[in-house]
């Protein structure tokens, strides 16, 4: 019987993005493409997609915390402005105040100028370190949480914008359990496999160095600020699209949707499920739908008041951080160590 020789230079040559991805999450991609088959429209709606939507808003902010070092708070304040705009210049139930503009010009430009903030905040934001960076952007979502609240001109004031749906292509109900789960499903896998590609590309290399050692970066001819404000500029693409979906599931955007509860929320979601791989945003997301779809009702069954659902989230948060600063992947790593098995390689040599 013959022995085939094995050819040690392809055998050396690098993984591919695509091949760095696990066998198990292709089972788990043909498992998602199937569960309309049994699931609810519940679970389709309010459960998938949902966490597919805060994923993919955690996602910006894993990509800016993991690859480039730098915390943001100002994502769900660019996915709101987001959605904003597709209100403003779509279709909504205030047409005193929507523009009515086709879909096509509307989209885009909402993502266009959700991005230009993104960028401009991330201008801002690279100038400092640490808290201050924090600080910053807390304060970027605070003045755009208050300037929306009191605008009643072109943001509608308190009440925001309701009856902001998704277009009708193709003669497809897109706010319907099943086509809005595949949409917001379609939109994860996009994001998540950017970030994977990028994180890999020669920027995204580069965005790595700059955070581990931003002074060696600059002599060798990198400019860490441009890469910085590119990050930004990236991460709000991101954000755009979750905060425009976000938006057509709720059918409205209101100032409480970029509010500082909900950007403190993404914060959570992105350490809870980790920020050592672009997956860990979306199982910080379902474990944070979870929580909140069907904790809140418990907790209000046994005569608690609804808001203890938070003390509920911050008391998971600590524990989570306290056994495993690097959220559940952490976890799931330890595990893998604990099985003698290499979790750098379970992940197909991803990670930041």
């Amino acid at each position: 019987m013959a022995v085939t020789e094995r050819d040690p230079a392809r055998d050396a040559r690098p993984l591919s993005w695509i091949e760095r991805i696990p066998g198990r999450y292709w089972l788990i991609g043909a498992a998602l493409l199937v569960m309309p088959v049994f699931a609810s429209d519940f679970v389709l709606f309010q459960i998938f997609g949902w966490t597919f939507i805060l994923g993919i808003i955690a996602l910006s902010l894993m990509f800016l915390g993991g690859y480039g070092g730098m915390v943001s708070l100002a994502q769900m304040t660019v996915a709101g402005l987001a959605g904003y705009m597709v209100a403003i210049f779509g279709e909504s139930a205030i047409s005193a105040i929507s523009l009515n503009w086709p879909w096509y010009i509307a989209i885009p430009l909402a993502l266009a100028i959700a991005v230009l903030f993104g960028t401009l905040t991330g201008w801002l934001a690279v100038r400092t370190d640490g808290i201050y960076t924090i600080m910053i952007t807390l304060a970027i979502a605070a003045a755009f949480f208050y300037f929306v609240r009191q605008n009643y001109v072109m943001f509608n004031g308190f009440s925001g914008f309701n009856g902001v749906l998704p277009p009708d292509l193709f003669g497809v109900d897109w706010r319907g359990p099943k086509a809005f789960y595949y949409l917001t499903l379609f939109w994860a896998v996009i994001c998540y496999l950017a970030v994977l590609y990028i994180s890999r590309a020669p920027f995204g290399l580069a965005l790595q160095g700059v955070r581990d050692n931003q002074r060696r970066m600059s002599a060798l001819g990198y400019n860490a600020t441009a890469h910085r404000v590119a990050a930004y500029a990236f991460a709000a693409v991101l954000a755009g699209i979750g905060g425009i979906l976000l938006t057509w599931q709720s059918a409205q955007v209101s100032p409480g949707t970029a509010g500082i509860g909900p950007a403190i929320d993404v914060l959570v979601i992105a350490v809870i499920g980790g920020m050592r791989h672009p997956v860990g945003a979306f199982i910080g997301a379902f474990v944070y739908v979870i929580l909140k779809t069907f904790a809140l009702d418990a907790l209000v069954a046994v005569g608690l008041a609804g808001e203890r659902f938070q003390l509920l989230i911050g008391l998971g948060f600590l524990v989570i951080v306290f056994w495993s600063p690097d959220g559940i992947l952490g976890l799931w790593d330890r595990w893998r160590e604990s099985r003698g098995k290499d979790p750098l390689l379970d992940r197909g040599g991803e990670g930041p």
